[in-house]
C-alpha cells in the first residue's frame, strides 16, 4: 500500500499495450482460417443504416456474445460487464445504505447516468434509488442493469462513445445496447453453485430460456432467472472498547448483502401482414436485499444504548427492489420507408425496511421493525422512427436518412414510512422519509431527431445526426454528432467523432429528500453525523444558498485507428476526450454553524450537515481504448481466441462555481476537495485485461487475466488520501459437453485470492479496523470464488 505514485505515461502505456497486441500475431497469420463472422457482426447501436458492420462503424463498439456473459462466475450483467469491458467500473460497496442493494456502474470513469442504457434499442427506465453516499458514483440514479437476467440476453452492444445527437439524454459517456434472444427455437435450462474462500457468499442459481412458435407469423421467448445469494463478511474483530459485552467480536457485517432476485423477460414478434410487424418485449423482476448498517455498540458513552439489545445491534436494511417494464409497437415498410411506432413504459419501485434495530427515542417502548418508506421512479415514451436508403449516383453507396419524435413522460415519487422510523432521531441506520419528504413530481419533453449516413465512397464514410429537445422544466437543448471513417486498404482505416451532448438533471436529484446518518472527519476522526439531503428547490435548501439545477453539456471528440492486417486478426486504438460542463453533483456533507442549524430547526429540521445538488463542477475526461483479437487455428487440435484490452483514462478539474456567499459567511464549502477528487481520481487510472479461450472438440478453457490500474480515496485533508496500488486477478473456467444436450462447466474466480490494499487506520478511517477494505475497490473485496454449473439444451 502506498500513498504516492508515479504519474502514468499514456502514451508509453499506448505503445507498449499494441506492441504487445502485434506481437502476439504469429507470422503465419496471414495463413490462418478466417473467424466465423466475429469480425462482420451487425450492428444496430448507434446507427439506422442496414447490415453495418462492426468493422464499418465510425465508432468504437463493442460486442459481448452469450457465450461470453455466461463465462465468468457472476450472474450479475453489472458485474460480467465490469470483468470484461476495460472501460467499465464496477466497484462493490458496503454499508452504503441503498448503494448496496443498488450498486453503480462507470463508463469510461464518469458518472453512472451518464450512460444511456437500451434494450432491443429502446431507453430503459432508471432505478429510484439514489446513490447519496461516498461510493463511487455519489449523487447519480443510474439503470439497474443487474435487474437484466443474463438467461434472457443474445448478446449487448456497447458504444464507446458521445451519442446524445441519437439517442438524447444521459448518451454521454456512450450506450449500453442489451438485445434479447429471440426466436422459437431453442431452449435451455441451467443449475450453479458457488461458495468463496472463507466459506460464506454461497450462490443457488436456476436460469431458463425457451421459445414457442405463434403459428407460422410468430414467435414468443421467455427467459426465467432465479438466485439465492448469501451475504460475505470481511469485517474485522471490535477491540473499541473493553467494556463492551461483545468486545474483541465481529460484530459488523462488511460485504456483499444477502440477494435473493427473481426476474421474468419476454419478447415476441408476429407478422400482422406482409408490411407490418407487431412487437413486443417486457420483464418483470423482484429483489429482496439484506444489507447491513453500521454496528451499534451496547453502550452509549457510559449508559446503555437500549434495553432491547444489552449486547448491542447490527441495524438491517432490508429493501425490495420492483422493476417492471413493457414496450410494445408496430413496424414495418410504407412508400419505401422503414418505420417503427411504438410505447415504452418502465418503472422501478424501491421499498426499504429497518430490522435488529430501535428508535432510541422511544427507549424500551420502541418497534424492532421499522417501515423506512419507498421510491418510485416512472417513465412512458412514444417513439415514431423512420428510415429510408436513398440512391444517389455522386455516392457508391446510398443515403440513410433517418428522423423520428419522441413524447417522454417521467415521474419520481417518494413515501413516506412509518411514524416511529422517523420522529426524533429516526430508526438507527436509516431514518425514514418524513411526510415532509414524499410527494410526486413529474415533466415531459418532446424530441426530434434526424440522422444522415452515407457510403460516400468505397474507402470513405460519413454520418451526420441533429437532435432537438424541449424540456418541460428547463427548457430546450441541441445536440449535433459527426463522425466519419476513411479505409486506407482493406488492413487500415482511420475513424473519429465530434459530437455535442447534454444529460438532463433527473427528477430524482431534483427532488430527492432524506436525513440519514453519514460519516464525515471531524477534527481528524471519523465521525457520525445526522445528514439532511434537501430537494434543491426546498426552502432548507434555499437557506444554505441552493439555485435551480440545469442541464449538463458535453462535448466529445474522438480519433479510432483499426488495424485487420488478417480476417481472424484486429487490433483497434481510439483516443478520447469529453468535457462536461455544469456536472451535476451532490455537494459536500456541510456540518453546519450554529446559525444554520437554528435557520433550519425553524422549519422543523434537526440535523447537524446539509448537503443538496448543484451545477458546480466542469471537468474534462482524456482516455485511450485498446482491443486487440486473434484466433490461433489448431486444426483437429482445435483454437484458441486471444484478446487483449487496455483502457486508460484520466479525470481533470476544469472550473468549481463560486463558493455561495452564504456558505463562505458560516465557513462552508459547497464543493470541497473531497467531493472534486472523488470523480476525478475516485476510479482506476487505467485497466488492462488478456484472456484465452481454447476449444477442442467439446472441451473448452478459458483464462482472463485482469489488472485493476491504482484509484485514490480522497478525503478533505489531502494527509489522509490513500492511493491503492494496482491489482492483478486472475480468472480460469472449463466446460465440456456430453452429448447433443448437457454441459457442464465449473471455475474459479480471483485464482490467486487476491485483496486490496486495507484501509488506513489514518483519521479512523478504517472504523477501528472493522472495516478495513475499500468500497472504491474495483474488483471487491470477497476474494477466491469457487462455481459449477451444469446446462441442458435442446
Amino acid at each position: 500500500m502506498s500513498s504516492r505514485h508515479t504519474q502514468p505515461n499514456p502514451a508509453r502505456a499506448l505503445l507498449v499495450t499494441s506492441l504487445i497486441a502485434t506481437l502476439s500475431l504469429p507470422a503465419y497469420a496471414q495463413q490462418a482460417a478466417a473467424l466465423d463472422g466475429e469480425l462482420q457482426s451487425v450492428v444496430v447501436t448507434g446507427t439506422y443504416a442496414k447490415n453495418r458492420r462492426t468493422v464499418d462503424s465510425e465508432s468504437p463498439i463493442d460486442i459481448i456474445s452469450a457465450r461470453e456473459l455466461q463465462a465468468t462466475g457472476s450472474t450479475e450483467l453489472a458485474t460480467v460487464l465490469g470483468r470484461l469491458l476495460p472501460s467499465v467500473n464496477f466497484p462493490r460497496p458496503s454499508g452504503a445504505d441503498a448503494s448496496d442493494a443498488v450498486r453503480p456502474a462507470q463508463l469510461r470513469g464518469l458518472s453512472p447516468d451518464q450512460t444511456l442504457v437500451l434494450v432491443n434499442g429502446k431507453r430503459r427506465h432508471t432505478s429510484a434509488v439514489v446513490n447519496v453516499n461516498g461510493t463511487q458514483g455519489r449523487g447519480s440514479a443510474p439503470v439497474d442493469l443487474n435487474a437484466i437476467p443474463l438467461s434472457a440476453i443474445d448478446h449487448v452492444e456497447v458504444l464507446r462513445d458521445g451519442a446524445a445527437a441519437q439517442y438524447g439524454s444521459d448518451a454521454i459517456a456512450g450506450v449500453i445496447n442489451i438485445i434479447l434472444k429471440k426466436g422459437a427455437e431453442g431452449s435451455d435450462v441451467e443449475v450453479g453453485f458457488g461458495e468463496y474462500q472463507k466459506r460464506d457468499g454461497i450462490q443457488k442459481t436456476f436460469k431458463g430460456s425457451t421459445g414457442f412458435a405463434l403459428g407460422d407469423a410468430g414467435w414468443v421467448r421467455v427467459a426465467l432467472e432465479v438466485a439465492e445469494r448469501d451475504a460475505t463478511n470481511r469485517a474485522g474483530a471490535d477491540f473499541r472498547n473493553p467494556k463492551e459485552p461483545r468486545y474483541g467480536q465481529v460484530n459488523q457485517r462488511f460485504g456483499d448483502p444477502e440477494t435473493h432476485p427473481r426476474a421474468f423477460f419476454a419478447n415476441t414478434q408476429y407478422r400482422v401482414n406482409d408490411d407490418i410487424d407487431f412487437y413486443a418485449f417486457g420483464n418483470y423482476g423482484q429483489r429482496n436485499t439484506s444489507a447491513a448498517a453500521t454496528w451499534r455498540t451496547a453502550l452509549n458513552g457510559t449508559a446503555p444504548r437500549t434495553p432491547l439489545f444489552p449486547e448491542g445491534f447490527l441495524p438491517l436494511e432490508n429493501s425490495t427492489s420492483i422493476d417492471s417494464a413493457l414496450v410494445a409497437g408496430l413496424r414495418g415498410e410504407a412508400a419505401g420507408w422503414r418505420w417503427d411506432a411504438s410505447f415504452n413504459y418502465g418503472n422501478n419501485e424501491f421499498k426499504l425496511d429497518l430490522d435488529n434495530t430501535v428508535n432510541q427515542d422511544l427507549g424500551a417502548a420502541s418497534p424492532t421493525h421499522f417501515h423506512a418508506g419507498k421510491l418510485i421512479n416512472n417513465q412512458q415514451l412514444l417513439n415514431l422512427d423512420l428510415a429510408r436508403e436513398f440512391p444517389l449516383a455522386a455516392f457508391s453507396g446510398p443515403l440513410t436518412v433517418a428522423t423520428g419524435l419522441e413524447l417522454r413522460r417521467e415521474k419520481y415519487e417518494i413515501g413516506a414510512g412509518d411514524l416511529a422510523s422517523y420522529s426524533g432521531s429516526g430508526a438507527q441506520g436509516f431514518s425514514g422519509f418524513r411526510p415532509a419528504n414524499a410527494g410526486s413530481n413529474s415533466r415531459h419533453n418532446t424530441s426530434i431527431y434526424l440522422n444522415l449516413e452515407a457510403e460516400v465512397t468505397k474507402k470513405f464514410s460519413a454520418s451526420a445526426a441533429l437532435r432537438h429537445e424541449r424540456y418541460s422544466d428547463f427548457g430546450n437543448t441541441t445536440s449535433a454528432k459527426g463522425s466519419a471513417r476513411y479505409a486506407f486498404n482493406d488492413a487500415v482505416s482511420l475513424r473519429g467523432t465530434a459530437s455535442s451532448g447534454f444529460r438532463a438533471p433527473s427528477l430524482a436529484q431534483q427532488f430527492y429528500t432524506i436525513t440519514t446518518t453519514n460519516f464525515s472527519v471531524v477534527n481528524g476522526v471519523n465521525t457520525p453525523i445526522e445528514t439532511g439531503t434537501f430537494a434543491v428547490g426546498s426552502a432548507a435548501a434555499s437557506a444554505l444558498g441552493a439555485t435551480q439545477l440545469k442541464a449538463e453539456k458535453a462535448r466529445n471528440y474522438s480519433l479510432g485507428l483499426q488495424l485487420q492486417p488478417a480476417r481472424n486478426f484486429s487490433t483497434t486504438v481510439d483516443v478520447y476526450r469529453i468535457d462536461i460542463d455544469d456536472r451535476v453533483a451532490l455537494s459536500a456533507n456541510m456540518t453546519l454553524s450554529p446559525d444554520l442549524k437554528n435557520a433550519l430547526a425553524k422549519q422543523g429540521i434537526l440535523v447537524g450537515a446539509g448537503r443538496y445538488f448543484t451545477n458546480a463542477i466542469d471537468t474534462s475526461t482524456r482516455g485511450v481504448d485498446v482491443v486487440s483479437t486473434y484466433r490461433l487455428e489448431l486444426a483437429e487440435a482445435g483454437k484458441i481466441d486471444f484478446t487483449a484490452a487496455y483502457n486508460h483514462n484520466k479525470n481533470s478539474l476544469e472550473r468549481v462555481a463560486d463558493n455561495p456567499a452564504l456558505l463562505s459567511a458560516n465557513g462552508l464549502t459547497l464543493i470541497d476537495r473531497q467531493t472534486i477528487n472523488r470523480l476525478t481520481v475516485g476510479s482506476p487510472k487505467d485497466k488492462f485485461s488478456l484472456s484465452g479461450d481454447y476449444t477442442v472438440g467439446n472441451w473448452n478453457g478459458r483464462a482472463v487475466a485482469t489488472r485493476y490500474g491504482s484509484f485514490t480515496v480522497p478525503q478533505n485533508n489531502a494527509t489522509l488520501d490513500q492511493t491503492y496500488d494496482p491489482q492483478w486477478v486472475l480468472d480460469v473456467s472449463g466446460s465440456v459437453k456430453l452429448g447433443k444436450n448437457w454441459k457442464l462447466s465449473a471455475g474459479i474466480d480471483n485464482v490467486t485470492n487476491r485483496y486490496p490494499d486495507q484501509i488506513t487506520s489514518n483519521g479512523n478511517l478504517n472504523n477501528n479496523g472493522t472495516t478495513p477494505y475499500s468500497g472504491f475497490a474495483p474488483n471487491g473485496f470477497n476474494g477466491r470464488y469457487y462455481y459449477a454449473k451444469a446446462g441442458y439444451s435442446w
